[in-house]
């Protein structure tokens, strides 16, 4: 990474910035303000010194569970570890909140968020065939934890990523 990188909710001024982010899973102006007017939603930004927001992330925290949504980082500044210091954060946020599992969704062909979200303790618990617009499947990922330690629980692939 080049700058510090602080990772904080979303405010109204980010917005924009967010919906200018040149990433696949980018979201509008209009998707944002309403994901944030839901309460169980969560909205937070990275920003780094010299570069301004450079990725995000969407993610419910429903009951026991925290489903993220969108996980999305500036193309000029991917593979430099923004993305793993925002899922740390989520992970850290979902330990203190005593949540019993994290779910994704990832496409089957992006190899790196699969080894970023392999690399915090996800395994591959099913497929959602033909889950996005361009007919690719997607690999339904889950994280246990234990509710009271906070500890990555075991896990095992109960499909195949590679097909």
């Amino acid at each position: 990474m080049h700058g510090i990188v602080r990772i904080a909710p979303i405010v109204p001024s980010d917005v924009p910035a967010v919906a200018c982010l040149d990433a696949p899973s980018a979201r509008g102006e209009e998707d944002l303000r309403a994901e944030l007017a839901l309460p169980w939603s969560r909205v937070w930004v990275a920003h780094e010194d010299g570069h301004g927001v450079v990725a995000f992330v969407v993610f419910w925290h429903v009951v026991d569970e925290v489903h993220l949504l969108n996980l999305a980082t500036r193309a000029a500044r991917r593979r430099q570890g923004i993305a793993r210091v925002l899922m740390t954060a989520v992970v850290d946020y979902a330990r203190q909140q005593g949540v019993g599992r994290v779910l994704l969704e990832v496409r089957r062909s992006n190899r790196a968020a699969v080894e970023l979200y392999r690399a915090l303790g996800f395994w591959a618990a099913g497929t959602r065939v033909r889950y996005y617009q361009d007919g690719e499947d997607a690999i339904e990922m889950s994280l246990s934890l234990n509710r009271e330690t906070g500890a990555v629980g075991p896990g095992t692939d109960q499909v195949p990523i590679d097909e």
